[in-house]
């Protein structure tokens, strides 16, 4: 990854929580620039009803990336190799399983097509945060004509250009409804809930650029699209074939989850205590919470909790409650059955070890360094686990006196500028990691690997010490 220049949105934690995580790109255009959520239970959702549709695509689901963007704009797209990125606003206006999935094959049929969103070779390996800062720098200096206008700032034209950038030809927009509708067939799902989604925008092209919602003007939408997906749909055998009923559980709770935390105040209008849905009950306790009622909302919880015992979304709710009101000791335990019940989830185990760290007990030092561990090889691209690693390993140092811990502190503290697009401050630390690690070892070696990686050519040392034994002769 070379020549980070041009990148000048960077991506930062706006809510230092350890479950429901946003963050945002910071840019130079002003406030409501979108952000990222990252959620425990609704990437489980998204993951689960996305796995057939990449098996189906000679996909292995276990690489791709799905990114979640706080906006009430009705958008999908994927960009910087096998990542997809779906808006809150376009997973709340989804009324079913079907049209989520159906979205989801549609832009496989993209990565499937090789229509993804080609910029630098930066987007093959940074976080998610930075690859969509990356869109949006580009995007906005793309369509201005002005490659300085991506290092210096991202415009009031931000919008445009990036709608610009991210936009298919009505070709590929085919191309990939027809994939997707065959990926949808491959792993037995209707492509119902497609066509659904398409008639909930259809007329959208009739309508001023201004006034469409974002994914048309992404994905030019035509009745000659709308008509093959219901070609399709009629002449297919799985036209009324039906998901899992866990889906549509999961899909409501996805959605109440939104509300609860993006518009708590609407949440307190539509659901009341006297609503005894489980539902409505959970939009209900998270809203409470996001509006400084804790206690109420931690009642809710329990009862929660006791209805569905094995839930550990319902224990990360209630620890993440915990922990934001100060009672950290009371929410690792929450943590821990939470990551008990669903082990394989990175975003437990990162939320588990934070917790661990904020305790300030030093018996709870190689725990918390030990699910941050697990938590990168889970998903080895997010920056704050690298940041909370970098704080404990940083910790070990100082009680220990060994400076091996300094040097994988840096290490780490290198890795999560890499990640979010920082190769020069990468480059810097990495050096100064490798010169606290033993050589040879395996943190070294990444270590060295980060440093060649980001030196700019002609500036490594041993090009310096060619040039002078050239200049010699």
């Amino acid at each position: 990854m070379k020549n980070v220049a041009w990148l000048v949105i960077v991506a930062f934690i706006i809510i230092p929580t350890p479950t429901f995580l946003a963050h945002a790109q910071e840019s130079g255009a002003g406030g409501g620039q979108p952000s990222f959520i990252r959620d425990a239970e609704i990437e489980n959702y998204l993951h689960a009803l996305a796995a057939p549709i990449y098996r189906a695509a000679d996909i292995d689901p276990a690489s791709i990336s799905i990114n979640i963007v706080e906006s009430n704009t009705v958008n999908a797209f994927v960009a910087g190799g096998m990542n997809e990125f779906f808006y809150t606003g376009l997973l709340q206006l989804a009324d079913s399983p079907e049209q989520v999935v159906g979205v989801i094959a549609h832009e496989t049929g993209h990565i499937a097509g090789g229509h993804l969103i080609r910029g630098r070779e930066e987007m093959q390996n940074a976080s998610a945060e930075a690859i969509f800062g990356m869109i949006l720098a580009v995007a906005a200096g793309a369509a201005s004509g002005n490659g300085g206008l991506a290092a210096g700032g991202v415009s009031g034209a931000q919008q445009v250009a990036e709608r610009s950038f991210l936009s298919f030809s009505r070709t590929q927009e085919a191309s990939a409804d027809a994939a997707g509708m065959s990926f949808l067939d491959k792993a037995g799902i209707s492509s119902r809930g497609l066509l659904e989604f398409f008639q909930k925008l259809s007329g959208q092209e009739l309508l001023p650029a201004d006034r469409q919602v974002e994914y048309v003007r992404t994905h030019p939408l035509t009745q000659d699209r709308i008509d093959a997906v219901q070609y399709h749909l009629d002449h297919s055998p799985l036209k009324d074939a039906k998901l899992d009923d866990k889906f549509y559980v999961m899909h409501e709770r996805m959605k109440a989850k939104l509300l609860g935390y993006l518009q708590p105040e609407t949440a307190l209008l539509r659901y009341t205590d006297k609503d005894k849905r489980l539902t409505a009950r959970y939009a209900l306790s998270i809203a409470l919470y996001r509006t400084g009622k804790p206690d109420r909302a931690l009642s809710i919880v329990d009862g929660l909790i006791k209805e569905e015992p094995t839930n550990p979304f319902f224990y990360e709710l209630k620890a993440q409650i915990e922990f934001e009101n100060g009672r950290i000791e009371d929410c690792i335990d929450l943590y821990k059955k939470a990551n008990d019940l669903l082990p394989d989830s990175a975003l437990l185990r990162e939320a588990y070890g934070h917790a661990l760290l904020e305790s300030k007990n030093p018996a709870n030092l190689d725990i918390a360094i030990k699910q941050l561990l697990e938590s990168n090889r889970l998903e080895e691209r997010e920056p704050f686990v690298w940041h909370l690693l970098a704080a404990g390993w940083g910790r070990k140092a100082e009680t220990t006196k060994d400076t091996q811990y300094e040097g994988m502190a840096n290490y780490a503290l290198a890795e999560e500028a890499l990640a979010q697009g920082h190769d020069r401050v990468a480059g810097q630390l990495a050096d100064r990691a490798m010169k606290g690690l033993q050589k040879g070892t395996a943190y070294w070696l990444r270590a060295q690997d980060i440093k060649l990686s980001t030196t700019p050519e002609g500036d490594h040392p041993d090009d310096a010490g060619k040039k002078k034994k050239d200049a010699d002769h």
